[in-house]
Order: structure tokens, then sequence, then C-alpha cells
């Protein structure tokens, strides 16, 4: 807001309380962490960022709807959010391999939102598209990713940059995240632009290479800049992906399925910071 005081005029939820701290770690030299599970006491994680957004301006009452896998910590952070402003969430979702964080996550789900479960993530989608037809709902996409949520990601960029500019961290030379729908990656390329940060980012592959590829990346970093240039009224141009790449060694074959590199990334973590716990699906293949 600070840097384009036009996007001031897009309500906000304020859910997101910050900025994020970020640690040198012990599990690896040179590797810092910056700790957005610390982004909300309600629930944290990179989601929020882009909620800050999406939820921004819902009314008591309103009903929010929304589609993901099962154990889609997504589906989660927006129920248990909107939750907070007196908000509903339905959600359609489609199978995957469940890990323990996965379950855990699944059964938390049931207690706050309507779910509907559907055989494939098409099935889903056209079971949710009808329901928005019938009812009076705000939609949520898969992942929050949309340029509207991307918004919360490029502030997230600005954020680390901010802190590097002010002696917190060094200037890294990679910065590494799951590459799921893209939102997060997308925002970073632009953030990092902005600020004049000369990363590398790294996504790791965690869903199907048809949703997570290079083309879909760029795609919606020209879509958000585009926004953020109609919201703002000043011209932002869509940075490139020259320092932006994809690592796909990673995935292990299936959303949600846990790795042997994985678990051994865990183990090392959890032996540097006692009580820490790397997601199967996300964290730990990042």
């Amino acid at each position: 807001m600070r840097r384009f005081p036009g996007l001031a005029a897009l309500p906000r939820a304020s859910f997101v309380e910050g900025p994020t701290p970020v640690e040198q770690s012990s599990a690896a030299p040179g590797l810092w962490v910056k700790r957005d599970d610390l982004s909300s006491k309600t629930f944290g994680g990179n989601k929020v960022r882009a909620l800050d957004f999406l939820l921004g301006g819902i009314a008591m009452g309103e009903r929010i709807v929304t589609v993901g896998a099962r154990g889609s910590t997504h589906a989660l952070a927006t129920a248990l959010h909107a939750s907070t402003l007196g908000a509903t969430t339905t959600v359609f979702r489609w199978p995957q391999e469940l890990n323990e964080a996965a379950r855990r996550v699944d059964r938390r789900l049931r207690e706050t939102a309507a779910v509907h479960d559907a055989s494939t993530p098409l099935t889903a989608m056209l079971r949710a598209l009808a329901y928005r037809a019938s009812h009076q709902v705000r939609w949520i996409p898969a992942g929050g990713t949309s340029p509207l949520g991307i918004i919360g990601h490029v502030d997230a960029a600005l954020e680390l940059a901010g802190q590097v500019g002010a002696g917190a961290m060094p200037t890294p030379a990679r910065v590494v995240l799951p590459l799921g729908t893209g939102g997060t990656a997308a925002g970073l390329v632009i953030g990092f632009a902005l600020a004049g940060l000369d990363a590398e980012i790294v996504g790791v592959q965690v869903v199907p290479r048809i949703v997570a590829n290079r083309w879909r990346v760029g795609r919606l970093v020209a879509r958000t800049c585009r926004f953020m240039t109609e919201v703002s009224g000043e011209p932002i141009r869509p940075p490139d992906l020259g320092r932006f790449s994809i690592e796909r060694a990673y995935y292990g074959g299936a959303y949600g399925r846990e790795t042997p590199a994985g678990r051994d990334a865990d183990a090392c973590y959890r032996a540097a910071h006692p009580g820490a716990m790397l997601d199967a699906t996300y964290t730990a293949k990042a």
C-alpha cells in the first residue's frame, strides 16, 4: 500500500499479523526461514496473505464457495478465516492421497465447513459452478489463486525485501517454496522485481505438471500486473521469468504423497528445531 497507494481502495480483512519474522536455521548451512506459519493465530501459512484480500469486505452471514483436494490447507484456511467474520464456507472437493497432516486437515475441515465430495477435479468444479449459479455466494478459486489474492504475495515479497534492506537477514541467493497453483510464486516474481531483489525463485512441484508449470505462472504474473495497474492507476510492467525455475525431482508422483526425501527433510528440521514439523504435502518437499 505504501508503494502503490491506489491499491488502498481494495478492501482487506486484516488477517495477516506481520511482518512475519525471518530466522536463520541450523538445519543446513546458509538456510533462512520466512516464518509465514506465524501469519495468523487463527490458522497461519501463506494462504492467509491471499485471503486478506479475497475475503475483504465480507459481511456477516455471507456464504463462501471454494474448491480443493481432500486435505487442502487452502480450503481449511478459507473456512476458518471466513468463520471469524461470521461467514460460512462450502467446499467442493476431489480425492487425493492423504498423509497424516492431510488427514488432520480433512477432519478439521469437516468440522468447519459444508463439504461436498466429488469423484474428480472436473466434477468438483462443475458442481461448484452449478452451486454458484443457484446461490448468492462469494467465489474463492482453488488455492486462492487470482490476481486479487496474488497481491497478498506481492506484499510478502516486498516485506521480505524490506527485512533484507533493514539487515534482518542477508540477501538470499535463492528463495525456495512449494509450487502448487502458482499464486505465491507469481507474487514473489512481481514483488522481487519491484523491490530490485535479485534472488532466484525456485518452485518445487507439489501438484501435477498440468497445474505446476512455467506457462501458468507467467500468465498469473501478467494478469496480476494488469490488475494492479488498473486499480492503482500506475503502470506496472510484468517482469520476465528469467530468475524463476521449477524443481520437479521431489514431487513423488502425486499431490499429498509423502516421500522419503520429505521425511528426511522433516527429521533434519525437527532435530534442529525441536517441536517443529514440516507438512509432508508442501513444505517437506520444498
